[in-house]
């Protein structure tokens, strides 16, 4: 029988790198936080109470389970990390980056891994991150770091995004896996909204009149993926241009009558605004404001409406019966936000394999 490794989940979210780590039956989470009410009561009604600490990760307390972690998981914000050596108190950012250390140095992990922006890696929170390598509160560690693509991991969207693995210096360090989807054989928007009614009437707009209690508050829900199945309210000029978009168009497509002022002021760029997805391509970045397509290219490929919140989480990776709390702009941010579940579970896959082994290949990465 494969090893169980326990997980700490920090800045948790409604959790996507927990369904990932999940779907590989490699893992068990013994800890998780999240400050977002309706984000931690999502992880709640999934993964059960007793998990999450909803709060600050400045408030929380490891208890004896969560100290025995094999993993630490999570993306601290960047900013005000490049004031870490400075001890500035008054940063309330810098104090999550803080924390975060803090809450390594209590666990001593194995391994840890930090998703964050790709830009990430030529940040001046990077640099700080290497000196806290470096001598720092975390010497004991060595690190992995590069640029991946979700979609080379078998997710259905495009997203860039800075991995960093630390490995305990007992053991053999962690390299960056490797996607191993080829570009003509990514997922496709078709295949990750394969069986869905791409036709949503009009009148669907409402969550259902349910609520849940978690974390001392009310809030609606829970919804599977399927209950959000949902459109918008949009105005009649709304209409009248996703009419006029044909497929994989964008606002270039659109009559003069039909461009916002701001538009007809820029003739090049922003190509993705007001585009429709591609039938046959992975998606954009799915982020917290899919439901505007005046945000980027979330037009339905054939339906004159943006992407419907079940056909964003499907893009994410998430099942349909992951279960979801909160009101719709609350759980468009969960999931906008989220980690693709399926970039989580390949990594969760390669961390766990690496420790079977001892650790990693030894081999070091050639960004070092």
């Amino acid at each position: 029988m494969l090893h169980t490794y326990r997980v700490v989940d920090l800045f948790a979210g409604c959790g996507g790198i927990t369904t990932g780590f999940h779907s590989t039956n490699r893992y068990q989470t013994v800890g998780a936080v999240e400050i977002d009410v309706a984000a931690a009561t999502t992880y709640t009604e999934n993964f059960g109470k007793g998990i999450v600490h909803h709060g600050s990760i400045t408030d929380w307390e490891l208890d004896e389970q969560a100290k025995q972690a094999d993993v630490v998981v999570g993306g601290p914000p960047c900013q005000g990390f490049s004031n870490l050596g400075l001890k500035r108190s008054d940063d309330p950012r810098n104090q999550l980056w803080v924390e975060y250390v803090r809450v390594l140095r209590e666990i001593k992990p194995k391994a840890f891994v930090i998703e964050n922006v790709d830009r990430f890696l030529t940040s001046d929170e990077f640099k700080a991150l290497l000196r806290q390598v470096d001598g720092g509160g975390l010497s004991g560690y060595e690190l992995r770091f590069d640029l991946v693509n979700a979609a080379d991991f078998g997710a259905g969207q495009v997203r860039r995004r800075a991995i960093v693995i630390g490995t305990r210096n007992d053991l053999k360090p962690i390299d960056i896996p490797l996607g191993d989807v080829p570009r003509e054989q990514w997922r496709s928007v078709r295949e990750s909204l394969d069986g869905l009614n791409p036709h949503v009437d009009e009148k669907d707009q409402l969550l259902p009149d349910t609520y849940v209690d978690h974390h001392g508050v009310r809030l609606p829900g829970a919804f599977s993926g399927l209950t959000l199945h949902l459109t918008r309210d949009y105005q009649e000029i709304s209409r009248k241009r996703f009419r006029r978009i044909p497929p994989g168009g964008n606002r270039f497509n659109l009559p003069y009558e039909l461009q916002s002022p701001c538009w007809r002021k820029h003739t090049s760029g922003s190509g993705d605004v007001m585009g429709r997805l591609h039938w046959d391509r992975p998606s954009v970045t799915i982020r917290t404001e899919f439901f505007k397509p005046e945000k980027g290219r979330y037009l339905h490929p054939t339906e004159h409406r943006a992407i419907t919140h079940l056909e964003a989480a499907r893009l994410q990776g998430f099942p349909d019966t992951f279960r979801w709390c909160g009101s719709k702009l609350q759980i468009a941010k969960q999931i906008g936000n989220a980690v693709p579940v399926e970039l989580a579970a390949a990594i969760g896959k390669h961390v766990a394999e690496s420790l079977d082994n001892g650790g990693g290949s030894g081999e070091r990465s050639t960004l070092f």
